[in-house]
């Protein structure tokens, strides 16, 4: 009687177990652990787990009703993000301002510094960052190139470290509605900036201060004026 009803079960376990497995596979597919991707590639048994159980390097089991081999897999841009860090790492005044990746494989960096950059320092850092690359084997065939430089005057501020060191300097404001406005940069901070403008001329003129949440900054980028 016992062997019966098992086996008239039977159909109704395995179609709960096709569909905790069908549910398992629709849970989205990236994670993000400590900051870090975490892509599943797929189911390897239907052993519970109880912990988080490191397997080997670069793998690592996460406490699902079913294991799942989960890589760790940093992007090209976060490889090279660390080692420029790493290099940077005794320059306290000089910062990245963008690195980015063309599918040429082109590595495009722009740095700052708190007091300005110079085309040696540059050289240098980019000498640094190409020996590392080749040593990492990123690019095993050596098929990229490398171009670090200041950002162009014409290139809008991303970073608040910019707008401190472009404190007396005239910028041109977008507002997240496209409205535009010019002035003297006074003052930044973490979270806003206050500019000094000017409306008519002579003794008409009239001078205020804007405070600026840096929240409704499209962009900005520092005018030359003569």
């Amino acid at each position: 009687m016992q062997s019966v009803l098992m086996l008239s079960f039977m159909p109704f376990v395995v179609e709960l177990l096709l569909l905790h497995n069908l549910i398992c596979l629709s849970i989205q597919r990236l994670y993000r652990i400590n900051k870090t991707l975490i892509w599943i590639l797929s189911p390897s048994t239907h052993t519970f787990a109880t912990e988080i159980k490191k397997v080997k390097k670069g793998t690592i089991t996460v406490p699902f009703s079913i294991f799942y081999n989960l890589t760790i897999m940093e992007s090209p841009v976060e490889q090279i993000q660390n080692l420029l860090n790493d290099i940077l790492a005794d320059e306290a005044e000089i910062f990245c301002v963008n690195l980015k990746i063309k599918p040429t494989n082109n590595i495009k960096i722009f740095l700052d510094g708190d007091n300005g950059i110079t085309i040696e320092k540059c050289v240098q850092v980019n000498r640094k960052l190409y020996k590392a690359l080749e040593e990492m084997g990123l690019y095993p065939e050596g098929d990229f190139s490398l171009e670090i430089s200041s950002p162009g005057i014409d290139e809008p501020l991303k970073l608040i470290r910019q707008y401190k060191k472009n404190v007396g300097r005239f910028l041109e404001i977008v507002f997240n509605d496209d409205s535009v406005k010019e002035g003297k940069l006074v003052t930044a901070t973490d979270t806003d900036i206050i500019i000094e403008t000017t409306e008519g001329k002579g003794k008409k003129a009239i001078t205020q201060q804007v405070l600026i949440p840096l929240e409704n900054i499209k962009k900005a980028t520092v005018q030359v004026k003569f």
